[in-house]
């Protein structure tokens, strides 16, 4: 069936998805948009760059980059020219959780864009100058980001936080672990993470029900069942308390800092969430940004963020000031998670963060890619197809009771395993 000759039906709301179930192991949460004739396609499978063998970090990345370089009996010049010649957007990505990619394409070139996700995730040749040529660019990258202090301090903390766990190696690689990666190590990779049973796919645009099982039914049916993942055991962050120089020869340091985190799926991730906000997550309303920059002149910028791996779980935060003036900024940085575990936010804090927060929402699913994007992890965290309807209405239930137990959650008794890149005074 040609999907561009297909009948398609009212649009429903971009925030509406309903479930489309292929061949087995297969289903997509699907929302129908006739606003334009184009097909956005999101998907991931579990299991990235945790899955990466002992001494081979690098590798789930390096499949990802591989799986357009040829497929079948397309060498990656014709795979490529077949792409742009339809002007089709196809990527991939590997996290530390998953492998996942995106699918771009007018209705009209949807059968031929389908078919090539098909032989790329199915078929991928994985020549071996293919893979020279990667693995050079990798090498490139890695020796260029050794002079970066941003890239060595997130390395450093990283290792530090989780030593002996999957997530303390880069995903990215070193230049080592990458020089060892074998064909068969790529081969192998592919077998464990590419397959049906652990995939979660979206689709948004002008394809049907019907078509769009059609699709994935060419896009996903002939892989196999996917492999035996790696045990990736729970673990939270370590070496709270400890301050960490990496030196290098540089006029300001560069910081990460971290303490305990809240997963997604854990009840207490909404209070944490907007916790996260008041603290360092507003862009300009963020104690950390009036305390840190506005006030004092310390940083031009300064923030934090919830990360939730699913194995993991942190607040993790930065900043870059000044080498004398790092001890400066940390006390700074410690103070105001200090008053926020004494004191809390005040209500009006705590009101314009909810109001933000559910403000902007809406900006996520301002186009067919975001909103299959946004779909997609959220059934990767396994939140449940409604949870765009319910998400809002829980941040505004947030009171100051939800903020102070999740302020009693993440930030204990105020340690951080702090890092900084630099010749910071005094740390």
């Amino acid at each position: 069936m040609n999907l561009a000759d297909t009948d398609t039906q009212t649009a429903t709301s971009p925030t509406t998805a309903l479930p489309v179930v292929a061949v087995p192991g297969v289903e997509a949460w699907h929302v129908e948009s006739n606003v334009v004739p184009m097909i956005a396609l999101s998907f991931t499978f579990e299991g990235g760059a945790a899955q990466d063998p002992e001494g081979k970090a690098g590798c789930a990345q390096m499949l990802a980059r591989l799986l357009d370089e040829g497929a079948g009996d397309l060498t990656s010049d014709a795979f490529q020219e077949r792409l742009a010649a339809r002007a089709i957007e196809l990527s991939f990505h590997a996290g530390p959780d998953a492998l996942g990619g995106s699918l771009k394409m007018l209705l009209k070139h949807a059968d031929e864009a389908i078919d090539l996700l098909a032989l790329a995730l199915a078929k991928p040749r994985l020549d071996q100058d293919a893979i020279e040529r990667v693995r050079a660019q990798v090498i490139a990258g890695l020796r260029y980001q050794q002079n970066d202090p941003g890239v060595m301090a997130s390395r450093r903390f990283f290792r530090e936080a989780f030593a002996g766990h999957a997530y303390a190696r880069p995903s990215s690689g070193t230049i080592e672990s990458v020089a060892a990666i074998t064909r068969d190590d790529l081969v192998a990779m592919h077998a464990r993470l590419i397959g049906r049973g652990r995939i979660k796919v979206a689709a948004v645009g002008a394809i049907g029900a019907e078509s769009l099982a059609e699709a994935l039914t060419r896009a996903f049916g002939s892989l196999a069942e996917a492999g035996e993942l790696l045990a990736v055991p729970r673990t939270e962050i370590a070496e709270l308390g400890r301050r960490i120089v990496v030196d290098l020869d540089v006029p300001q340091s560069v910081i990460r800092f971290g303490m305990k985190g809240i997963p997604w799926r854990d009840p207490d991730f909404i209070p944490a969430y907007v916790l996260n906000h008041v603290l360092g997550g507003g862009a300009f309303t963020s104690r950390l940004f009036q305390e840190v920059r506005e006030k004092r002149g310390l940083a031009y910028s300064v923030g934090t963020s919830l990360v939730s791996h699913r194995s993991a779980a942190m607040i993790w935060g930065y900043t870059a000031t000044k080498n004398e003036r790092v001890g400066e900024a940390l006390s700074v940085i410690g103070d105001e998670i200090g008053r926020l575990i004494t004191e809390g936010p005040s209500d009006e804090e705590l009101q314009k963060a909810k109001d933000y927060l559910t403000g902007s929402y809406a900006l996520g699913f301002d186009t067919s890619t975001k909103i299959a994007h946004q779909l997609v992890q959220i059934a990767f965290e396994d939140l449940g197809m409604d949870y765009i309807s319910r998400r809002n209405a829980m941040v505004e239930a947030v009171s100051q009771a939800d903020i102070r137990r999740a302020a009693a959650r993440t930030f204990a008794d105020g340690q951080m395993l702090v890092v900084a890149a630099g010749r910071p005074v005094g740390l």
